[in-house]
Formats: C-alpha cells, structure tokens, sequence
C-alpha cells in the first residue's frame, strides 16, 4: 500500500475505530492508532481472505486499530 494510501486509511480507520471505542484523543494519536491499525489489520485481513483493495485494507485497518486500542485500554492503563 502506497504511503499517501496508508495515511488516509489509516486516519479514517482511526476516527472510526476511536469513535466505535469511546476514546478521546487529538488529531495525531488518532491517525498514528489508525496507521498501526492498517499495518496489522492490512496484513491480517489479506493473509486470511486473500482479498485486496482499498475497502479491505479499511475495513482491516478499522479491526487494527480496534485491537490496538483494546490492548492498550486492558493492558496499558
């Protein structure tokens, strides 16, 4: 994924994923969640459906960034 890609998934899929956890944050810490949640939900989602494309990656990226503030609200806190 190209990186001008990988940072509007990733800050799209940051807005969303925080929104969906009920986590304040500024601007930066949501796109940084959100572009580590692309990388891990990216690679996941293509490796278990063989799927590529933008939806994908988002809809991977989402569930990244989901797990992402999971661990950190459990483990982290």
């Amino acid at each position: 994924m190209p990186i001008v890609w990988l940072i509007i998934v990733g800050a799209a899929a940051g807005f969303l994923a925080t929104r969906l956890m009920k986590m304040d944050t500024g601007i930066v810490p949501t796109i940084a969640i959100g572009i580590g949640g692309a990388l891990i939900g990216g690679l996941i989602i293509r490796f278990l459906l063989a799927v590529t494309g933008l939806l994908a990656g988002l809809v991977g990226a989402v569930l990244g960034a989901i797990l992402l503030i999971w661990v950190y609200k459990t483990y982290l806190r």
